[in-house]
């Protein structure tokens, strides 16, 4: 079932059925299960689903019981992503995609299969500032902030650390490029030198190459915006060997506990940022997932619950799971005016928009979209102490 029957529908049908409630609104949640990213995307699997989750034992939903069918969107390959995202539609039948998680595949599967479908697609996790201005028709959105904030909060941190130069060097795709940039953007604008930017290829055994370059440009501190289960590992490990840099700036991609997990206190002074909230739905969401058994501070495990929440809350508006009829309420459930609603309220939130009244989705990550649907941005920042990532602040 695709839609609510309207009041007058339903006045003019008496002698009809009782709407059922057992319809299933499938959900997909496309993200990389495989790929640079493998070990993050389970956490961030597991929040979406939790929403859910909690949507469905809230017996509120009116459009029936929800869902989560996941798809492998690798991360890295467009052509595998399309094939999936086409799966979750035309073989699945989801009525919307949580997804993709890195930026090109995003982008891909965006382009070649939400748009000709007339899909929604949230992602809790492609940062790419390019798809800020990216032709989408109203269907795309995401919880997680564009690197264009990334790159600034990096050059702030930076400079408050006191550092002067950097050496920088990324992964050579969407996600990558479009961070370094930023990132160089912003320091250099706020007097920093980048002695160079270079990209770095993905599933290579050996980056001593790579790393002469940089250690021959030098700098204060080398700025890796990488993966952490793929060249950005492979950069550390080859920096570490050739005593070219001890510390490392980590953007989001690399904060991961598989980092660690592999270098332990090796690099330990390291430092970065992943988007993420000390609001009160951040403390309520964590305490929710440790009662569930699931770390809340896995990277976009947060955005990724927001996303499931939105989705479903903007659906629950509309009164319909056609992307057409409830992508313009997506933004209004997460803004304000209207009732607050923070993680393990979904059920109560369901309750007001049944009344015909408002809310303004809070969530893990206090949410505000802005401009063409996505998250203004809140990081989380964390320093590698003892072989571990732990938490110092956030801006």
């Amino acid at each position: 079932m695709k839609h609510l029957l309207t009041a007058t529908a339903a006045a003019a049908l008496l002698a009809a059925p009782a709407l059922a409630q057992d319809d299933t609104v499938k959900i997909g949640i496309l993200l990389g299960f495989t790929g640079p990213i493998e070990s993050m995307t389970q956490g961030m699997a597991t929040g979406a689903e939790f929403a859910i989750q909690e949507i469905n034992d809230s017996g509120n939903f009116p459009l029936g019981t929800v869902e989560p069918v996941r798809a492998d969107s690798t991360c890295i390959d467009a052509a595998a992503a399309t094939a999936a995202a086409e799966r979750l539609i035309t073989s699945d039948g989801v009525a919307a995609i949580i997804g993709a998680a890195c930026s090109g595949v995003t982008g891909a599967v965006l382009q070649n299969v939400a748009r000709p479908n007339g899909i929604v697609m949230i992602s809790p996790s492609a940062t790419s500032p390019a798809l800020s201005d990216a032709e989408d028709d109203g269907l795309f959105f995401r919880t997680a902030p564009s690197d264009a904030r990334q790159g600034e909060v990096i050059a702030e941190v930076l400079a408050e650390r006191g550092v002067n130069e950097i050496a920088l060097t990324y992964t050579n795709n969407d996600y990558g490029k479009g961070l370094a940039d930023s990132i160089q953007s912003a320091f250099e604008a706020q007097g920093g030198t980048v002695t160079i930017s270079a990209a770095h290829e993905d599933g290579k055994a050996d980056y001593s190459a790579e790393i002469g370059a940089l250690a021959s440009a030098g700098g204060d501190i080398l700025v890796v915006a990488g993966y952490a289960d793929q060249g950005g590992q492979g950069i550390v490990r080859a920096a570490l060997d050739a005593g070219a840099f001890d510390t490392f700036q980590l953007p989001d991609g690399m904060v991961s506990d598989s980092l660690t997990d592999t270098f332990g206190s090796e690099i330990d002074g390291s430092y970065g940022q992943i988007g993420g909230s000390d609001s009160e739905g951040g403390v309520t969401f964590a305490e929710m997932a440790d009662e569930a058994g699931f770390d809340a501070t896995g990277a976009y495990t947060a955005e990724s619950y927001d996303a499931a929440a939105l989705m479903l809350l903007a659906m629950a508006a509309a009164g319909s799971t056609e992307s057409a009829e409830f992508k313009d309420k997506i933004t209004e459930v997460a803004n304000a005016p209207g009732e607050p609603i923070q993680p393990g309220e979904l059920g109560r939130a369901l309750e007001i928009l049944a009344e015909g009244g408002d809310i303004d989705y809070v969530g893990a990550t206090a949410i505000e979209l802005v401009g063409n649907g996505e998250s203004a941005g809140n990081f989380r920042e964390v320093e590698v102490r003892n072989g571990e990532f732990e938490t110092i602040g956030y801006r």
